[in-house]
């Protein structure tokens, strides 16, 4: 069924009766390339815990959307300031660090050739050594001062990572919204409220974009759904 289709005859439905290719199968793309951002909030909006990490907030539900949307990724797509605070791992996946520094987290220095790319800008003082580091055929320069995201999806299309996963932070994906080259939001709600003044899925640009809900799943109170943003309802 076609995510309009989706959308017409939306219902809640329970991740537990879904096998893990019904899992794929929901999750699938409507076209290529594809751009999905994946997070986890609680209800009243925390990104994070009290830790400033989202990992004290998601569970065994959220962790096997993660798993799914993962393994049908072509790559992952992630901030440095997030790769730093979560202490990323290489994962299975080619890895592409959007960092107008350039700045290489320390966890994956020593990651294997053509694992981790970076994304980064003409004017960035830390050029040089991405290169070093990652390989120059492994440095994207997208932009003089400000990175080109339309530029970015584009050219992990041209490498035939057309399913492309993003993991924020919040910051990359008010910037991925605003420069339009979001297709959807996967979003996580656990069933917590956390108070405080953490930060929201997204934050820093302005930005206003309309979303249409195709797929509700729920788990032990947990809400996990599919939001398509909506082209014509974008601002």
């Amino acid at each position: 069924m076609s995510p309009d289709a989706d959308a017409q005859h939306l219902e809640l439905q329970h991740l537990a009766d879904l096998s893990d290719d019904d899992l794929a199968r929901a999750y699938a793309p409507a076209r290529e390339p594809w751009l999905r951002v994946n997070f986890v909030s609680t209800v009243d909006g925390a990104a994070t815990g009290s830790d400033g990490l989202s990992g004290t907030i998601n569970n065994a539900a959220d962790k096997r959307v993660f798993d799914a949307l993962r393994e049908r990724a072509d790559c992952l797509v992630v901030g440095a300031g997030t790769l730093r605070a979560e202490e990323y791992d290489v994962p299975r996946l080619p890895l592409v660090v959007v960092s107008r520094s350039a700045d290489l987290p320390p966890t994956l220095r020593d990651a294997p050739p053509g694992r981790v790319l970076m994304a980064t800008v003409a004017s960035s003082d830390g050029l040089d050594a991405a290169r070093e580091a990652l390989g120059e055929d492994h440095v994207l320069v997208l932009g003089e001062d400000e990175i080109d995201l339309v530029a970015l999806k584009e050219e992990l299309a041209r490498r035939r990572w057309t399913e492309q996963l993003c993991e924020g932070g919040p910051s990359l994906f008010a910037d991925l919204l605003a420069a339009g080259v979001v297709d959807e939001l996967c979003w996580t709600v656990v069933p917590m409220l956390t108070g405080g003044d953490a930060v929201r899925i997204a934050t820093g640009a302005e930005v206003d974009v309309a979303l249409r809900p195709v797929l509700l799943l729920e788990q032990d109170g947990t809400l996990l759904g599919r939001w398509l943003v909506d082209a014509q309802g974008a601002g």
